[in-house]
């Protein structure tokens, strides 16, 4: 009797996903940010004669095309890289006008336009960190990968941790008795690669990794554990006392008023008060600000105390609520200081990373 075999529909997670994705991700960010910065400085011109007008929404739109279309016609592996960045630039031009489409006016300022392209770079970040996991191993998936990876031969760009990486993988799956169809193709395969006339090129390393290995040596040369956790002592307090500032200024108004009145005008004349809800969202934005400051202080006062483990992940949550939560209402009144301030807490974020690797966690820590 015949074996009927089925079609295996599962999904394998590509070699190399979370640097496409990291592409995606910085080309997105970037395309937003400069478009909008070129925008403001040049007084938002417009590409436009007769009754035509062509707005960036359509070079995002054919950037996607692009991108779309690249992977599926050509078969280097360097393509994921240009469909990476056509994606990311593609979807940032598109998304930058979605206060057009969402608006009967086709109003680009609209206040709600910015914390939507922002919470859909979160969710695009999240995305990343799910493919950034280690994928669980089974044969097919890893002689997939295994496959993907033989393409650097035919490239003539086999680096040795490539090759030693795809040998792990061969081996892994030669191994596996439940599939002996799949064990015996990579045992063959392992073969080919033992072949001596195999090129193997060094390792390169790019401009960005050039940089980064200079920085490193700087780093372990200079800059020591208490040089490091002084820098983050300050720069936690002074984010959180401007935070907190914020909230008391507003407070303290609402008992002169003069104070008072010079505040609602100044919201008003901002354009950040337009409504009761707006009024009460701004509250609520300054509320959370302070409560992140209050953290940040806190986790300053600990760092500096020697509770170095509970401080950073006091740091750690606090600057995560900010970013996931609290800039989705900066970005709804303030967009430049929004920009301004992601950034910074982004850098934050990634101190207080390195710091826990590098002096925590690590098993030789340098005082």
């Amino acid at each position: 009797m015949k074996t009927v075999i089925h079609q295996i529909r599962t999904p394998v997670k590509r070699e190399g996903a979370g640097r496409y994705l990291m592409l995606t991700l910085i080309s997105f960010a970037l395309s937003v940010i400069v478009t909008r910065v070129i925008l403001q400085v040049t007084n938002y011109p417009q590409l436009a004669w007769g009754e035509f007008h062509i707005a960036h929404i359509l070079f995002g739109g054919l950037m996607l095309f692009v991108a779309a279309l690249l992977p599926l016609v050509l078969a280097n592996r360097s393509i994921y890289v240009a469909s990476a960045v056509l994606s990311g630039a593609g979807v940032g031009l598109f998304i930058d006008e979605v206060g057009k489409f969402i608006t009967r006016q086709n109003d680009y300022f609209y206040a709600p336009a910015m914390p939507i392209i922002y919470a859909f770079f979160l969710l695009t970040v999240l995305v990343y960190f799910q493919v950034r996991k280690r994928p669980r191993k089974d044969a097919r998936a890893e002689l997939y990968r295994s496959l993907d990876s033989m393409a650097e031969i035919l490239d003539y760009d086999l680096e040795p941790h490539e090759f030693a990486s795809l040998k792990r993988r061969l081996k892994y799956v030669s191994q596996r008795k439940e599939s002996p169809a799949l064990a015996d193709l990579a045992g063959k395969l392992l073969k080919f690669l033992d072949f001596r006339q195999l090129d193997i090129v060094p390792r390169s390393h790019n401009l960005i990794e050039r940089v980064g290995v200079k920085l490193e040596k700087f780093e372990e040369k200079y800059i020591r554990k208490g040089l490091y956790k002084a820098a983050l002592i300050l720069w936690l307090t002074a984010s959180g006392i401007i935070a907190i500032s914020d909230l008391a200024r507003s407070y303290v108004a609402f008992f002169s008023y003069e104070a008072l009145y010079e505040l609602v005008s100044r919201l008003i004349s901002s354009g950040i008060l337009v409504s009761d809800a707006s009024i009460y969202w701004f509250l609520v934005r300054l509320s959370l600000e302070a409560l992140v400051g209050v953290a940040l202080v806190v986790s300053a006062f600990l760092l500096a105390k020697g509770s170095e483990k509970t401080g950073v992940s006091i740091a750690y949550y606090g600057i995560l609520l900010s970013l996931t939560t609290v800039n989705l209402l900066v970005f709804y009144f303030d967009q430049t200081r929004a920009f301004l301030s992601t950034a910074g807490q982004l850098t934050l974020l990634l101190m207080i990373i390195h710091f826990q690797h590098r002096f925590l966690y690590s098993s030789e820590t340098i005082s």
